[in-house]
Parts: C-alpha cells; sequence; structure tokens
C-alpha cells in the first residue's frame, strides 16, 4: 500500500451553496481511502458566519443525517474542525460544505491518500 500525503482542499472560500470539494479517489484509479489530517476554516469577515462540514459516502446526497459539525466561526478568527480529523474516507466518499455568507470562510484540507 502505498500513502500519499497531500492537500486534498486547496484554500477556497466557501460557497453558500452545498458544494463537494474532495471525492476520495476510487478502486478503479487505484484508491483504497483518504484519512482526514487537517481541516481549517477561516473567516475573513467582521462578523461571525456558519459554515457546514459533512462527509458523504459513495452514492450518498447532501443531507442533513450527513453532517458532521455546524460551528460558527468568529469574525477573523480560525476554526481547526477537530470533529473531521482522523476521519477515514472510502473510495468515492466525499467533503461538502455550505457556509452561511458566501466569501466569507476560506476553507483548507490536507490529508493521506491511501492506494
Amino acid at each position: 500500500m502505498t500513502v500519499t500525503v497531500k492537500v486534498l482542499i486547496d484554500p477556497l472560500q466557501a460557497a453558500a451553496v452545498e458544494t463537494t470539494l474532495y471525492t476520495s479517489p476510487t478502486t478503479g484509479g487505484g484508491g483504497k481511502g483518504t484519512i482526514i489530517d487537517k481541516f481549517t476554516g477561516t473567516n475573513t469577515t467582521a462578523a461571525a458566519v456558519v459554515l457546514t462540514v459533512k462527509l458523504i459516502k459513495l452514492g450518498g446526497a447532501a443531507g442533513a443525517a450527513n453532517t458532521i459539525v455546524v460551528k460558527s466561526i468568529p469574525a477573523n478568527d480560525v476554526y481547526t474542525f477537530p470533529e473531521i480529523v482522523g476521519h477515514v474516507l472510502n473510495p468515492g466518499d466525499f467533503i461538502s460544505v455550505l457556509a452561511a455568507s458566501a466569501t466569507a470562510v476560506t476553507v483548507r484540507s490536507s490529508g493521506r491518500e491511501l492506494s
């Protein structure tokens, strides 16, 4: 088995609509899963903004049952989302986020892809 340490989500601002930001590589592409090592949300505005993060199984939909954390990030602050760190995504599983306000929270994630 090969382990590749990599950026899973390059820094980008979360949208105000449910958006898939990362999908674990599928078995057909050699993927055996992904381990999330770090996930941060940085609020760059002058008001608190809520960010919702979901981990969704292959074939699933971004619904309330897949919500891992809903966090209000204070103005000009960073949250490291310990609720997500250490979670394993099977091939085809994905990370989806939703911000209460567009262009307010920058997210980034890194981890290990297994192949």
